[in-house]
């Protein structure tokens, strides 16, 4: 799924008043006390300069007890390469030593950590990657296998709690999956910790790797509802039959499902192929119950299931820098009411 991207756009500021929005109130319901075990994740957009504050008492104020961190990687439409600058380019909180320092401070607080390297591909998506020739591919799969292992030894020397391995690689996996199964054996004889694949919300199915990895993983964006603000018994009843299938999913495997990734717009109409939404996001209309119903829904739906691992909220801005500038219609919660829907589900208030 193709979401926007953090990396090539203006900083802004949220307010002139704060760094860190206050969350507007809610009808978020009683109290829920949390689920033991769950993995309550926000997924951090690195920063593009060194962090001015920790971030983590924010990070555990909503009661999160994970936190993703994504240091991106470039390929360009139909170039076989992966660009990663250890040096120079990159932004500080996706260069080694940005991704060292996010993990220490997390664990300092006692927050666990996925690192999930991410490839963007400028106009398009990782899952539509493809070359024309054997050639092409093996040059490409061997800059992604070189990114990847310098990331599995950050994971490995920092002691990351879950490394994922890729993420929504749709026509790569399904055109190449020899090289996939090759590289989890080169990751778990560097990295000793669990690994997760991120798979797309429909392509989960045709991963044929599960049996290597500890998680079955997944962006969680399905189409639920078709509404611009979409009540909490719709989205439930829209996620019932997702969750059978998922259930069975699971079962099948005998492995638990992570939502990888998982997340909503503050905007109009936003349970609805949420992506689709991004082009043109300065000029939809600001929607926070919206987002705050499907994250409602959401956990209402998967919390209590023991085939359900918990997932990562995308996203979460550290001292809110690094956005795109619509901070008020992005995918993250902070300062909205979504902010207070995830703390009733991760911090039981």
């Amino acid at each position: 799924m193709q979401k926007l991207s953090s990396l090539f756009c203006l900083l802004g500021i949220f307010c002139s008043a704060c760094s860190q929005p206050t969350p507007r109130q809610i009808q978020a319901g009683p109290p829920i006390p949390p689920v033991p075990g769950k993995i309550n994740g926000l997924t951090f957009v690195a920063p593009p300069e060194p962090f001015t504050e920790n971030p983590m008492p924010a990070v555990k104020n909503v009661g999160a007890s994970w936190i993703a961190v994504v240091p991106y990687a470039f390929t360009r439409p139909g170039v076989p390469s992966v660009r990663y600058s250890e040096k120079g380019w990159q932004w500080w909180g996706e260069r080694p030593e940005g991704v060292r320092e996010s993990i220490r401070l997390a664990h300092a607080e006692g927050i666990k950590v996925m690192l999930k390297p991410q490839v963007y591909v400028p106009g398009s998506w990782t899952g539509l990657i493809d070359f024309p020739s054997p050639e092409a591919w093996t040059q490409w799969e061997t800059d992604y296998e070189k990114y990847i292992l310098l990331m599995a030894a950050i994971a490995k020397e920092e002691q990351a709690d879950l490394f994922c391995i890729g993420t929504e690689f749709n026509n790569p996996i399904q055109k190449r999956p020899e090289f996939w199964k090759a590289l989890i054996g080169k990751i778990r004889a560097q990295y000793p910790g669990k690994l997760v694949y991120s798979s797309n919300w429909d392509d989960w199915s045709h991963v044929p790797f599960w049996d290597q990895l500890d998680y079955i993983g997944l962006s969680g964006y399905f189409p639920l509802v078709q509404a611009e603000t979409p009540d909490m018994e719709a989205l439930k009843k829209a996620w019932k039959p997702l969750c059978e299938q998922l259930r069975g999913y699971s079962e099948q495997h005998n492995k638990p499902i992570l939502f990888t990734e998982y997340g909503y717009l503050s905007v109009d109409s936003c349970s609805w192929r949420n992506w689709e939404l991004e082009r043109g996001i300065e000029q939809r209309r600001i929607n926070e119950q919206a987002q705050a119903n499907c994250i409602d829904a959401l956990h209402a739906s998967l919390q209590g299931e023991s085939w359900w691992a918990g997932g990562f909220i995308w996203k979460w801005f550290p001292n809110m820098r690094g956005h795109e500038g619509y901070p008020e219609r992005d995918y993250t919660p902070q300062g909205k009411a979504g902010e207070a829907v995830l703390r009733k589900w991760f911090k039981g208030e």
